[in-house]
């Protein structure tokens, strides 16, 4: 099945579904995350749009613990970068709707959390399709070695994702059910 049709099936199920407020991102993961990583690391995260898998709580779990925070920030020809982000900071939104912070101090994260229609057991995605993450994997992966991290709902999973040789595998999927590496 082409991605534009798996995508239009997944994020319609996801509407329907809308676990609100569903905030899976355990303590255990916390914890688990925390006990491997220096608190002087930058966390990308994302604001979730579409019925996307919520991650505030946990950021700011991760900023009151130490860790920084920073979101992606839009830019032309399909790029984004990310930028430094706290709580105490306002967001403005981009032309998808989507906030993002003020593009004052642009980072490079040590783990990103990334936000999926749809995966597969071999840790590839389907986006939105305008290939942000991938391009920021692509071209950061030359400058840094970091963790990438989707966050999922378990029924978001499909046999298999079709790749070409544009898509960037994940080193993690986080569901409400399981963790897959």
């Amino acid at each position: 099945m082409l991605k534009s049709k798996l995508r239009k099936k997944i994020l319609l199920i996801r509407k329907k579904k809308n676990n609100k407020n569903l905030n899976f991102l355990s303590i255990k993961i916390l914890k688990e995350i925390k006990k491997n990583l220096s608190k002087k690391l930058i966390i990308g995260g994302y604001f979730p749009v579409n019925f996307e898998v919520d991650i505030l709580e946990f950021l700011k779990k991760l900023e009151i613990s130490g860790f920084k925070l920073s979101l992606p920030v839009i830019k032309k020809n399909n790029k984004m970068n990310f930028y430094r982000w706290s709580y105490n900071n306002l967001l403005k939104l981009n032309k998808y709707g989507i906030p993002e912070p003020e593009p004052k101090e642009k980072v490079y994260p040590d783990i990103i959390f990334i936000p999926l229609v749809a995966f597969d057991n071999r840790l590839y995605r389907i986006g939105y399709g305008g290939g942000y993450y991938d391009r920021y994997i692509e071209i950061t992966s030359n400058k840094k070695n970091f963790l990438k991290i989707g966050v999922a709902f378990s029924y978001q999973k499909i046999s298999r994702v079709p790749t070409n040789k544009y898509d960037k595998k994940l080193d993690i999927i986080i569901t409400e059910k399981y963790i897959l590496r």
